[in-house]
């Protein structure tokens, strides 16, 4: 008896498309990211304890793949296409209204967040807040969208909306960082609101991504957690690709449940970096229990990829010789 094998699926870059505005905010702030660098190169000042271009820098590279990744999503979609490109156009602009506002601030050397020490950046601190709450809201609403659509088979289909909702989750954790802290409202500076939690902002950190290495950092989780739209649906490509050669994964069910358990450590390790943040600890020098949580979240997951794939391994495939007629 034969048992025919699955061909492995065509690959999830083969249905391709794009929304342009937000792939021209894309090519924008590749120009952006070039004047950062530029910046970071010949102008020499600081501010909170970090070079100044640095984090336009940061946040020219975060919206660009966050552009591109939408851009691409939003061309999945077959319908509610004029919906879907409204949210995608909205959510274009007001990125551009936000660095806006951070490149100005680099440009006459002072911070962009939290800086409510004037009437006049307190309007744009809030022009920004503002701003960030309706991409968010378009966020969402493409990830309703993308709920309704065909995106292929189930294990791809699942890693494209589990990365984007896990997205949203890690976007919305930043309004964490927008209350002002004890320190501030006992002795107001002009700044309400902090990324640090047991010690002031500027202090040391990591090497220009800036996450401090002496107290908790909200910005790591918010980091972490908006980047699942791209993690996890390149995990999926992986295993697409890693189908042509290996057969187990050749069953969307194998691909599935491993995309399944790779979704719940990802939500994990970001609800484990959000404790270690609201608790004042860095991120280098996490506690005991912090140290065993984390580690024994991957290794439950590393036990649970084993299942999935001792589950649904692909038995030896024979052929029966064909009986030849008595003579």
């Amino acid at each position: 008896m034969t048992r025919t094998i699955d061909a492995p699926p065509a690959s999830v870059l083969a249905r391709f498309g794009w929304h342009r505005p937000l792939l021209w905010l894309s090519f924008g702030m590749i120009a952006l990211a070039a004047i950062a660098l530029v910046g970071l190169v010949i102008d020499h000042r600081t501010i909170t304890g970090m070079p100044l271009w640095v984090k336009p820098l940061k946040f020219a590279l975060s919206v660009l793949i966050y552009s591109v990744t939408l851009s691409w999503l939003l061309g999945q979609l077959r319908r509610a296409r004029r919906l879907a490109w409204w949210a995608g156009t909205v959510a274009a602009v007001f990125l551009v209204v936000e660095m806006v506002v951070i490149y100005g601030a680099a440009f006459v050397d002072t911070t962009s967040h939290f800086n409510v020490s004037t009437p006049f950046s307190a309007a744009l601190w809030g022009t920004m807040a503002v701003s960030i709450v309706i991409v968010w809201s378009a966020t969402i609403l493409v990830a309703v969208l993308l709920f309704r659509a065909d995106l292929g088979d189930s294990a791809r289909s699942f890693a494209i909306r589990s990365g984007l909702i896990i997205a949203v989750i890690g976007m919305g954790l930043a309004f964490l960082m927008t209350s002002p802290t004890a320190a501030q409202l006992a002795n107001f500076q002009g700044i309400a609101g902090a990324h640090t939690v047991g010690l002031p902002d500027g202090g040391p950190g990591l090497p220009l991504l800036g996450w401090s290495t002496v107290a908790g950092d909200l910005r790591i989780p918010h980091f972490v957690g908006m980047h699942a739209m791209q993690v996890i649906p390149i995990v999926a490509l992986l295993l697409e690709l890693g189908s042509r050669r290996i057969s187990v994964l050749r069953d969307p069910r194998t691909r599935l449940g491993i995309l399944v358990v790779i979704a719940a450590l990802y939500l994990g390790v970001i609800a484990v970096l959000t404790v270690q943040a609201l608790s004042g600890q860095s991120i280098v020098h996490p506690d005991a229990a912090i140290a065993t949580v984390s580690t024994t979240l991957f290794l439950a997951a590393a036990v649970g990829i084993g299942v999935v794939v001792r589950g649904f391994r692909t038995p030896p495939v024979t052929v029966r010789a064909p009986r030849t007629p008595a003579s």
